[in-house]
């Protein structure tokens, strides 16, 4: 019997799975609330230097005054950061003609220029993630100062990922294998759902202290929910917590109606169904195992190249929306609703051509769609705006493969920790984008070259990776390596070590 059959034995996909995974899912509504807030509460405002004293004193209209202080720009608007070293009184001796083509409006508040999942579990840091979740959220409507609002959006970013990581954990641990692909992709339009949310908030509460709130409360209400929530049963067995995980099966199948079918289950059936993975979990494997044999080598850096890529051009597209000169809440409207053709898609290709050509495929059509917005002018908006639409999906469909790809790459005896490696690459990415923004102001085309470029050659690297397509998942890095050559053998003595070890653990523990 495998774990999948205990599962099965206590409900499958029962009350309690529908309720488990309908309430976990809520707070993924509001994730994307947080993570593309920055649109709305840091989106840049008009501003232009102060004009000269003997200027600034004088019976001119505000429209006069811009015209004979601020220079235009390339785009014929009144430059942002520029002011004439003295007052041009010549250009109002115009009939005046004096220019109105610009939105004088008030600045922000602030002036313009002045790895513990595995150790602890999953339940317990969805509680912690959501509650500081909710706490750094109200900091930040509140912040009196800029360093306050930064501390208190780190603490967001921090809650953001304990709640992403854990919640996907939770989901799956919980539900039987041939339900978990669908599971993942309905948890997944949960976020493409949220940032729909998001513009509609954002259109009503104006003033970004009240929407930085509004998108902050329900995780109080979330962190009250998560209570509920039952310790992953598989995290507890592989932590010699069986006792606990018994209970927690057996109060499963009572929720489901299968109470005489739980109480089969003991701390010897549980350790005879995970077995192997309990073995895994006995050896000494850490971060250097994902790099130590060649086949996991090329495996993960291929990965890494594919998350990374994936987040950096996917937060520069999705945190960037002024430049496409449309009103920000149609566009992010927009650019959420993309996701959803975008999801169908990409689970169609994975289902039928496979993971490795539609990841790499995914990534390349991405980087020319940004490419070729380069060189589409200014004035086509339509056109850009389409453009990048289209190099968002794909990155969201990207996004969409990875977390399945990568899940059924790694092997079990490590697999926590190759996913944590490739998160951490993600955020890498996701740091990273924001930065690449600032060469713009030194080269206008750098940006998009670069946020276009990483996903084509990371789309190439995706070449290196083993199809998974009808493959059954690897258990130890020999199956990898076995997979990579192409034979098939015996497993290396130190996991035969560790597996003759645990066996022997087991023994003692059942009796």
């Amino acid at each position: 019997m495998a774990f999948g059959d205990l599962l099965d034995q206590v409900g499958g996909t029962g009350r309690f799975q529908i309720v488990h995974v309908t309430l976990l899912s809520i707070p993924v509504l509001m994730m994307a609330s947080h993570n593309l807030l920055q649109n709305f509460v840091a989106a840049v405002p008009p501003h232009y230097c102060s004009a000269h004293s003997n200027v600034s004193q004088s019976q001119l209209s505000p429209e006069e005054i811009l015209q004979i202080t601020v220079p235009l720009d390339h785009k014929g608007n009144p430059h942002r950061c520029q002011r004439y070293t003295a007052p041009q009184w010549h250009l109002l001796d115009k009939n005046g003609n004096v220019r109105t083509d610009y939105k004088w409006d008030k600045l922000s508040t602030w002036e313009v220029g002045s790895f513990l999942c595995p150790r602890y579990g999953r339940r317990i840091l969805v509680l912690i993630s959501n509650l500081l979740m909710a706490v750094s959220g109200t900091g930040v409507a509140f912040s009196t100062s800029f360093s306050m609002y930064c501390l208190f959006r780190f603490g967001c970013g921090m809650a953001l990922s304990g709640v992403g990581l854990n919640t996907f954990s939770l989901i799956v641990e919980w539900i039987p294998t041939r339900v978990r692909t669908l599971m993942g992709t309905l948890t997944g339009y949960c976020y493409t759902v949220g940032q729909l949310i998001l513009a509609v908030i954002a259109y009503f509460l104006r003033d970004w202290r009240w929407l930085t709130l509004a998108v902050s409360l329900p995780f109080y209400v979330f962190f009250l929910i998560a209570w509920w929530f039952h310790e992953s049963a598989r995290w507890l067995a592989l932590n010699n917590k069986p006792d606990i995980a018994v209970k927690n099966l057996q109060s499963v199948a009572k929720f489901n109606g299968h109470k005489e079918e739980g109480e089969k289950i003991n701390i010897k059936t549980l350790q005879e169904s995970m077995k192997k993975e309990l073995s895994s979990a006995q050896g000494s494997y850490t971060v250097l195992d994902l790099f130590r044999t060649p086949h996991m080598r090329v495996m993960t850096l291929s990965l890494s190249a594919v998350w990374l890529s994936t987040s950096f051009a996917y937060y520069g597209l999705a945190m960037d929306l002024q430049k496409f000169g449309v009103d920000i809440y149609l566009i992010q409207v927009i650019f959420g609703a993309v996701d959803i053709p975008a999801k169908i898609a990409i689970t169609i290709c994975m289902s039928f051509i496979g993971r490795r050509p539609s990841q790499c495929g995914a990534l390349i059509i991405a980087g020319i769609t940004i490419l070729i917005n380069l060189l589409v002018p200014l004035d086509k908006q339509t056109v850009r705006t389409c453009l990048a639409v289209v190099g968002k999906g794909c990155l969201a469909a990207s996004f969409n493969c990875c977390y399945l790809y990568s899940g059924e790459l790694y092997p079990t005896i490590i697999r926590q920790t190759g996913m944590g490696w490739v998160s951490m690459m993600a955020r890498v990415g996701a740091m990273v984008a924001p930065m690449v923004l600032l060469t713009g102001d030194y080269i206008a085309w750098l940006p998009g070259l670069i946020y276009g470029g990483a996903p084509i050659i990371s789309g190439l690297a995706g070449v290196f990776l083993p199809e998974t397509l009808g493959v059954p998942l690897p258990d130890t890095v020999q199956d990898v390596e076995e997979r990579g050559s192409g034979i098939r053998s015996k497993p290396s003595p130190k996991e035969t070590v560790i597996l003759q070890d645990t066996q022997a653990n087991l023994l003692k523990q059942a009796a």
